[in-house]
C-alpha cells in the first residue's frame, strides 16, 4: 500500500521533490500545504508560490494557512493522519501536535549539511563563506529550528560559477532521491536518525539589508566574489555609484595586485572594467544592474550609462550605509 503523505513547502527548491512524490506509485500525496499568495512586483499583484503552482498542475488539494498552528488547515491535516509529513522550505514552525500526527514522523529536507547552517539562508552562507560543498540533509522535525536527528544527507559541490540560484536548482534535484529513497526505509524501521553534534552547530539567519552592502575597503576580491554569488539573485549585493544603487551580478577575482585604494577603477576598455579591493586585490566586473535598468554585461554598461567612467575614478562610495 502506498505511503500517505502531506507535503509542505513553498519555493522552487521544494517543487522537484513534490513532483517526484506525486508521480511515484509508492506514495499518495493527500494534501499540499504552502504559504498564502503574496503581493509581488510594482503592482503588488498576488502571486502563488511555486509549490502551489506545481500542486495545482498535479491536481492535488492545496492548503494555505497564514499561520498553521490552531488553523482549520491544521485540523484537516490531523484528520488525514498521514504516514508522513514531508517538508522542504515551508517557512513556518510546526506545532508539536502536528509533528506527532504522522504515523512515521515529520521529516524535513534542509538545504545544508547539518549541523552546519541551521536556519533560513543556508545556501547563501555556504557560498558567502567560500565553502567548496554544501548539500541536503533529511532530518526528523522537532520543535526547535533544524535540530532533529539526521536520517541521511547528500553532498553537492559548489563551483566557481555557482550562485544562490544555480545552487538551489542543484539542491532541489538532490533532495528528490534523498526523500523518495528513504521514506520506505524509515517506515520499515531500517533507517534511524543520528543526533546532531551540538558543538558543531552553526546558524544561517535570514539575510539583512546590511549584508547586501558591498564594502570594497573591507573585502578582498575573492571575498567580494563569494559575497556577490552568495546573494544573487534573491538578495542582490549592491554599492553606490554616482548616487545610485548598483547591483552586482557577476565578478571575477584577478591575479594581478594593485596599489590603488579600494573602490578605484584600475583599468577600463570598451569591454572590461577592473576595480581595486582590499589588500591590494582587484576584480573584473562582468555583469551588473544599474538602478532602474535590466541586468547587463559590462560591455553594454560601458557603452551606455558607464561611458563617463575613467581609470582613477573613485567609482564606489566606500562603506556607504543603508544604500
Amino acid at each position: 500500500m502506498a505511503l500517505s503523505i502531506v507535503f509542505m513547502g513553498t519555493p522552487q527548491f521544494a517543487v522537484p521533490t513534490l513532483e517526484a512524490l506525486a508521480t511515484d506509485e509508492r506514495f499518495d500525496v493527500k494534501a499540499v500545504v504552502t504559504q498564502p499568495d503574496r503581493p509581488f512586483g510594482r503592482k503588488y499583484q498576488l502571486k502563488a508560490s511555486p509549490v502551489k503552482v506545481a500542486a495545482e498542475k498535479l491536481g492535488l488539494p492545496v492548503l494555505q494557512p497564514e499561520k498553521i498552528s490552531g488553523s482549520d488547515e491544521m485540523a484537516q491535516i490531523l484528520a488525514i493522519a498521514p504516514d508522513f509529513i514531508v517538508t522542504a522550505a515551508f517557512g513556518q514552525f510546526l506545532p508539536t501536535k502536528l509533528l506527532e500526527a504522522a504515523k512515521y514522523g515529520a521529516v524535513n529536507a534542509h538545504a545544508s549539511l547539518l549541523p552546519k547552517y541551521r536556519g533560513g539562508a543556508p545556501v547563501h552562507y555556504a557560498i558567502m563563506n567560500g565553502d567548496q560543498e554544501t548539500g541536503v540533509s533529511l532530518m526528523y522535525m522537532v520543535k526547535k529550528m533544524d535540530a532533529g536527528d539526521v536520517l541521511d544527507l547528500v553532498k553537492v559541490p559548489i563551483t566557481e560559477d555557482d550562485n544562490v540560484g544555480t545552487m538551489f536548482d542543484k539542491l532541489g534535484q538532490a533532495a528528490v532521491g534523498l526523500v523518495t529513497e528513504n521514506l520506505e526505509k524509515i517506515a520499515a524501521g531500517d533507517l534511524k536518525g543520528n543526533p546532531q553534534a551540538e558543538d558543531e552547530v552553526t546558524f544561517s539567519p535570514n539575510i539583512s539589508r546590511e549584508q547586501q552592502q558591498l564594502h570594497f575597503d573591507q573585502e578582498t576580491a575573492q571575498q567580494l566574489d563569494w559575497h556577490i554569488r552568495g546573494l544573487y539573485p534573491t538578495h542582490p549585493a549592491h554599492v553606490q555609484s554616482d548616487g545610485q544603487s548598483m547591483k552586482f551580478v557577476k565578478v571575477t577575482p584577478l591575479a594581478e595586485k594593485t596599489t590603488e585604494k579600494p573602490g578605484v577603477i584600475t583599468f577600463k576598455s570598451k569591454k572590461a572594467l577592473h576595480v581595486a579591493a582590499a589588500d591590494g586585490s582587484q576584480l573584473a566586473v562582468l555583469r551588473l544592474q544599474p538602478a532602474g535598468k535590466a541586468v547587463m554585461d559590462i560591455a553594454a554598461y560601458l557603452n551606455g550609462a558607464g561611458q563617463h567612467l575613467a581609470v582613477g575614478d573613485a567609482w564606489i562610495t566606500i562603506g556607504e550605509a543603508n544604500a
